[in-house]
């Protein structure tokens, strides 16, 4: 069997996250509308809590976002988002050895967030605000380029149509990245934005060409997403934690190099024995 590949993400000022094999970002929605876990962690002490039981549960990376990005949401003021999320970062930062990206399109919310210690910005709307370029290259920070169908959330989900999902997907990628390198952006990972303007048959599509995403490390994030239930029948987010688990196997074999989860503690032990099985040698 091949080694289980090497990853990292470097700054200019010598910060760096390095990792082995597929990592886990654990999520943690301080929202009350997000589509699995909206209001659970509406207050600090409780979303601090659960991102520090996802660490010790495993998760490298605790990714904290303000703002709903399902299918239909509608976006809240930076301040808003501002309020919600600084606490729960500057909680979680105080604990040495957690990494805390922020899931935000808002430039004005990434600049608060690294203010507060958030050492990745996870953008769904993949860099397209050059405000956000800069913020990233001024203050060194990675950042996640994630594709979506359009520039809004609340319509991306309206007949999404391609000529070749995978094709266009992996163009768009590799245009973004090098141009927030190019930029000044220190170091970035890519996202094919499963569920984010993609039909069922786009996202299995996506899943099977992980692939086709790189040179530069691939997020994938299909935990609990609407797809899954149109598989498996189960209506309930929360219920979907086995079909996401076999989503994120998949792309982990295929060499994605971090999965975006709910449950971690479930997909460290499926990670466990999907890289012992790919990489032992035995």
């Amino acid at each position: 069997m091949n080694a289980a590949p090497q990853w990292s993400l470097t700054t200019r000022r010598g910060w760096e996250l390095r990792w082995t094999g597929t990592a886990v970002m654990g999520v943690v929605n301080v929202t009350p509308d997000s589509f699995s876990d909206g209001g659970c962690f509406a207050d600090t002490e409780t979303a601090v809590a659960h991102g520090l039981a996802m660490v010790q549960a495993g998760a490298l990376v605790v990714d904290v976002g303000g703002e709903s990005t399902r299918p239909g949401a509608q976006p809240v003021p930076a301040a808003l988002e501002i309020e919600r999320v600084i606490p729960v970062i500057a909680g979680l930062c105080r604990h040495p050895g957690v990494t805390v990206s922020i899931d935000t399109r808002k430039p004005a919310v990434a600049v608060a967030a690294i203010d507060a210690g958030a050492r990745l910005v996870n953008d769904v709307s993949g860099l397209r605000d050059p405000d956000m370029v800069a913020v990233c290259s001024t203050r060194d920070t990675p950042a996640v380029i994630m594709h979506m169908l359009g520039d809004d959330p609340a319509t991306m989900q309206r007949a999404p149509i391609y000529r070749n999902v995978v094709d266009e997907v992996a163009h768009w990628l590799t245009e973004r990245a090098d141009h927030a390198l190019a930029a000044g952006v220190p170091a970035v990972m890519v996202d094919p934005g499963i569920g984010f303007g993609k039909t069922l048959e786009h996202n299995l599509a996506l899943l099977r060409s992980i692939d086709r995403f790189g040179p530069h490390p691939v997020l994938v994030g299909a935990s609990r997403k609407n797809f899954l239930g149109r598989i498996t029948g189960l209506t309930v987010p929360q219920q979907r934690d086995g079909a996401s688990i076999a989503a994120h196997v998949l792309a982990a074999r295929a060499g994605a190099a971090m999965v975006r989860v709910h449950d971690v503690a479930g997909h460290v032990a499926a990670l466990a024995v999907q890289a012992a099985l790919d990489w032992s040698g035995q």
